[in-house]
């Protein structure tokens, strides 16, 4: 039994037909007819027929009207061309081509909007069985049989209307790539792909995008991963797209970034030579050290890929005489190393990429062999290969494969370096004559180039040699006084290329006993440098052989200073010895990196400090400066008192020196005050303050994006090791990104404030601290402080004045800091005093400061909810009257409630001085302590005194500063400190201001009764300014009559 559903039109014929007779007559009711036509279409695709069984289903009514449609483009087929009324109906054919997809396009976003699946299941589901689907085929398969009719002008109107056709199909998808609906995009994506390889780009009008360069937008821009996955599997590999596609190997989704190795770069890569050099080193480097182990494997197996493709070729010349393994895998691993710049920044990527071959092939170094005529010919690749597989066999402990490998013995090899040497030294000989005689003669820099060039080679192989040599077994007396004396001679020469340095003082420091007899000989070195003697004495058998040798045994005639002074030298011995001075720096501070003794067990290091470093302090070349500064840094690491009384010098630095002097001293800074955190942090609360205003200060008033980096980052690690516990620099370096977030131009893109925010909370998780600090974090939760600040931010009404000129708004601002609280670490074991602190800002934010947006409040309670189920218990033990002593009466008048009553049968806790309890520092202390000690006599000559000052975070006056700064370059020696000189540091430390605290919702002004100092918990308020680049004018308090009041004036 057939069943029908509805019933077709009996004049259907008749309407289509009418339809089609007005197109033809004006292309102004184009529209009105395609949305006439398609109620017909939707009408007659009802219609449908179901058989006895009922498992078919017939569409009849959508084939009937399909028939008429292609009837009425008949009748335009074989019209000739000429009439416009034949051109107006090709133009409506197309027209609602067009008009039809859109309304499938609408009409699957109605249904998206009503199903509650997932987007991933929906675009499963999906099947492009629709009616516009299935009328656009029927359609362009009649078509395409017309293209092959005899009649050429079937011929023609078929290619005319198709043309057309695709035109339109060409505009919609482009618009569609722009849909809400992720779905939408990336089906748009997959049907653009396959248009792009017909679209010809003149044919393109001005302004507007080609296929490609919306694919490209796509793959780049869309916010969806769903939708740049779709365009990055589809879009062609050109060299117009090439960067687009290899730049989703930095993509946040993670499946994005291991499709490109699991899919895209295997199947539409023939060979990788296909890309640039850099293009692959981005590739391995991205893919082998992305965070998500299925990269790194799909990576692994994509640089597997290669060397099988490199291994296969077998029409290259081989450049090798020397036999290695039957199987040829040595040979092509020096081949597919060629893919790699391992002579320049490449080579780092060339070896994780080999180490990737060795995890997956893990039966390829089973068959390595070393024949002698191997080290006889090497390259920077093949020297990269024999160091690759030595690391590796040690790194797995497998000695078999190293001695089945016949790698050379201790005395051989030393005997590799001494050839290695002096093949370096003949091709430095050879460029010096080269640009003697070739002086002026065209050819010069195109020979001085190749040299250059076979320079850095012999470059790479010496190095590569010397960082094998680390791993040898030194048990062999012969073979060890040989590799030091090609080494010494080596890092001795005054030519040596300076990237040879470290690696020679890594061998000196493997082979030398102890870290003494490494500074002896360096030290030996650089006197017999800036003596201009290059007939360096025998000292390795004095080293090597006799263990009770001391530093003491060296003769006291030998100094590193200059016979000649600088006055005496002409100006060609003057950049001599500029030259050697800089070579002599090098040394100095490879030296230092690698001492972890202390400056007073190492006596000898007093003469360089003396002779060699000191005068490139106060030299005015910043080169030289520079190579100065960053020395006496690390003989700071090792020598306490030399910190201590040399830290005014560097912060006299970043206030003078250009940026990338600026750079290396604020490196310098950091690593002090994390050396010795005890001394500058600990001693005074006064001195500690001083210090963060100051860095806090320079980062908000330096306009440089790599010193603005430093700062950043130093902060962070200060605050995450509990070494900084001062809560304003949160929120101030929030603030200066969000100012520096309204500056930029309209062509510059940046983070959103909360990623920023959420990138400060990790730089500061204590999670992520140190393992030597895990033990610390209970007591000392950086993350504690940082909620304490932004708890405050919450309690100042009057921030939003600050927002009038801004495009983020106050409420928006406020979302942001109570979303950064829900990703802060507050775990169970906090003392009773944080708990409580918290607590009181939390629980009375509500009545004292409501929130305006009702979005922000919901954020706001979540965290609060959190809060109060971590600590419950905490919270309810907890007795208020317990913490009555000034800090906590400071938070109460702040938020704006009455203190409880103090209990007569409890004592009141006291006071605590750590600034890791308060909400912001204190400026109530009078007095400062000096973080120093006295000055050490035992040196040679006396030293003076130079009082350690820090600038004020407020205020820096220029005349004292630049006093201070003259007086320590005038120092010869390092002048240290006195602890007990306070009444001589006051001289160089102006005075801070107190500051008025501003009127907030229900907080009152408060002043402690018979000090000026400023009490509000909120101190940093006017510390922070509204414009970072603005230089702050002082601010001075007339104290009224009543304590109660202040009044801020500009100090004249």
């Amino acid at each position: 039994m057939i069943v029908r559903t509805l019933e077709l039109p009996d004049n259907l014929t008749e309407l289509v037909a009418a339809i089609f007779d007005q197109a033809q007559l004006s292309l102004a009711n184009h529209r009105k007819n395609c949305v006439a036509l398609y109620k017909l279409h939707h009408q007659a695709a009802a219609v449908t027929q179901t058989g006895n069984n009922r498992a078919v289903v017939r569409r009849v009514g959508e084939r009937k009207f399909i028939d008429l449609f292609i009837g009425m483009v008949n009748r335009v087929l074989v019209v000739k061309k000429g009439p416009a009324t034949a051109d107006r109906v090709v133009r409506f054919i197309g027209s609602y081509v067009k008009f039809i997809n859109e309304k499938a396009a609408a009409e699957k976003e109605k249904a998206l909007k009503k199903s509650t699946s997932s987007i991933s299941a929906r675009l499963e589901d999906d099947v492009d069985d629709t009616i516009a689907s299935r009328f656009v085929v029927r359609l362009l398969n009649w078509l395409l049989e017309g293209f092959l009719a005899k009649n050429k002008i079937v011929r023609y109107r078929c290619v005319s209307i198709v043309e057309d056709t695709y035109n339109l199909l060409k505009e919609g998808l482009v618009d569609r790539i722009c849909d809400k609906e992720v779905f939408i995009r990336a089906h748009a994506a997959t049907a653009l792909s396959k248009l792009a390889g017909s679209e010809d780009p003149d044919e393109v009008h001005p302004g507007e995008k080609t296929i490609l360069e919306a694919l490209v937008d796509v793959v780049s821009y869309d916010p969806a991963p769903e939708v740049r996955r779709a365009a990055l599997v589809s879009i062609p590999l050109l060299p117009s797209t090439m960067d687009a596609a290899l730049s989703r190997t930095r993509d946040t989704d993670a499946l994005t970034r291991k499709l490109v190795y699991s899919n895209v770069l295997p199947t539409k890569l023939g060979h990788p030579r296909q890309l640039t050099i850099a293009q692959r080193e981005l590739v391995i480097k991205d893919g082998l050290g992305d965070r998500e182990p299925s990269v790194r494997v799909a990576a692994g197996k994509l640089v597997t890929s290669w060397f099988d493709l490199v291994l296969a070729e077998t029409n290259k010349t081989e450049d090798f005489t020397w036999d290695g393994d039957d199987g040829g895998m040595m040979k092509g691993l020096l081949r597919f190393l060629a893919l790699f710049d391992v002579i320049g920044p490449g080579e780092a990527v060339a070896v994780d990429a080999v180490l990737a071959i060795f995890v997956t092939r893990s039966n390829i170094p089973d068959v390595f062999v070393f024949p002698e005529l191997y080290w006889k010919e090497l390259t920077p690749e093949s020297a990269v290969l024999a160091r690759v597989f030595l690391e590796h066999c040690l790194s797995e402990k497998n000695e078999a494969r190293l001695e089945a490998a016949s790698l050379p013995v201790v005395t051989a090899f030393a005997f590799l370096l001494q050839d290695s040497y002096n093949a370096l030294l003949n091709v430095l000989q050879d460029m010096e004559n080269s640009a003697f005689l070739n002086l002026g003669e065209p050819e010069a820099e195109e020979e001085a180039e190749k040299r250059e060039e076979e320079l850095a080679k012999k470059e790479v192989i010496l190095g590569e040699l010397l960082r094998m040599s680390l791993k040898l077994d030194f048990m062999d007396e012969i073979g060890r006084r040989k590799v030091f004396t090609v080494v010494k001679d080596m890092i001795a020469h005054p030519e040596l290329p300076p990237g040879l340095i470290n690696p020679c003082l890594d061998v000196l420091k493997e082979i030398l006993p102890t870290e003494r007899e490494l500074i002896r000989v360096v030290v030996e070195i650089i006197v017999d440098l800036r003596e201009d003697d290059h007939d360096i004495n025998d000292v390795e058998n004095s080293l090597l052989g006799d263990p009770d040798m001391t530093q003491t045994t060296i003769t006291k005639d030998k100094s590193s200073r200059r016979t000649k002074s600088r006055k005496e030298m002409s100006p060609d011995e003057r950049v001599e010895a500029d030259i050697i001075d800089m070579r002599c720096l090098l040394l100095c501070i490879g030296m230092l990196e690698r001492v972890d003794g202390s400056f007073e067990d190492n006596s000898t290091l007093e003469g360089i400090l003396t002779d060699l470093i000191i005068p490139s302090v106060k030299r005015k070349e910043l080169v030289m400066r520079e190579k100065g500064l960053i020395s006496l840094g690390l003989c700071c690491l090792i020598a306490k008192n030399m910190a201590l009384s040399s830290f005014q010098l560097f912060l006299g630095q970043v206030q003078n020196a250009p940026e990338e002097l600026k750079i290396r001293v604020l490196q310098v800074i950091f690593d002090v005050l994390i050396m010795y955190d005890q001394e500058f942090f600990s001693r005074s609360d006064d001195i500690a303050q001083k210090i963060t205003g100051f860095l806090v200060q320079t980062l908000e008033s330096d306009d440089s994006a790599p010193i603005q980096a430093i700062l950043c980052v130093g902060l962070s690690k200060l605050m995450l090791a509990g070494i900084i516990k001062d809560p304003k620099i949160f929120v101030s370096v929030f603030d200066l990104f969000i100012h520096l977030r309204e500056n930029l131009d309209n062509d510059q893109e940046t983070i959103t404030p909360l990623q920023f925010g959420l990138l400060l909370v990790d730089w500061t998780n204590p999670q992520k601290s140190a393992e030597m600090l895990k033990t610390e974090l209970r007591s000392q939760s950086s993350h504690v402080e940082v909620a304490a600040d932004i708890l405050g931010v919450l309690y100042d009404s009057e921030r939003s004045d600050k927002y009038l000129k801004r495009t983020i708004s106050i409420d928006e601002e406020l979302k942001v800091m109570c979303q950064l609280l829900g990703h802060l670490y507050l775990a169970p074991g906090l003392d009773d005093r944080s708990i409580h602190k918290l607590n009181l800002l939390l629980n009375h934010h509500k009545e004292q400061s409501p929130f305006s947006d009702d979005s922000v409040g919901k954020v706001f309670d979540k965290f609060y909810s959190k809060f109060t189920q971590i600590f419950e218990k905490e919270i309810q033990r907890i007795d208020p009257g317990k913490y009555l002593d000034g800090e906590f009466q400071e938070l109460y008048h702040f938020i704006g409630v009455d203190p409880p009553e103090e209990r007569s049968d409890q004592e009141k806790t006291p006071a605590l001085t750590s600034r890791s309890h308060s909400l912001v520092p204190s400026d109530a202390e009078n007095t400062t302590e000096v973080p120093g000690s006295s000055a050490d006599d035992s040196g040679e000559g006396a030293r003076q005194d130079l009082p350690y000052s820090i600038l004020s975070n407020t205020t820096i006056v220029k005349a004292q500063k630049n006093k201070a700064l003259q007086k320590s370059s005038s120092e010869v020696g390092i002048p240290s400190v006195n602890e007990d000189s306070e009444e001589e540091m006051s001289e160089f430390v102006t005075p801070v201001g107190p500051a008025a605290t501003p009127k907030r919702k229900g907080v009152k002004r408060i002043q402690t009764p018979g000090s000026a100092t400023q009490t509000s918990p909120l101190i940093r308020k006017k510390t922070r300014m509204n414009s970072p680049r603005k230089r702050r004018s002082k601010i001075s308090i007339t104290a009224d009559e009543s304590e109660d009041d202040v009044t801020p004036t500009k100090a004249t």
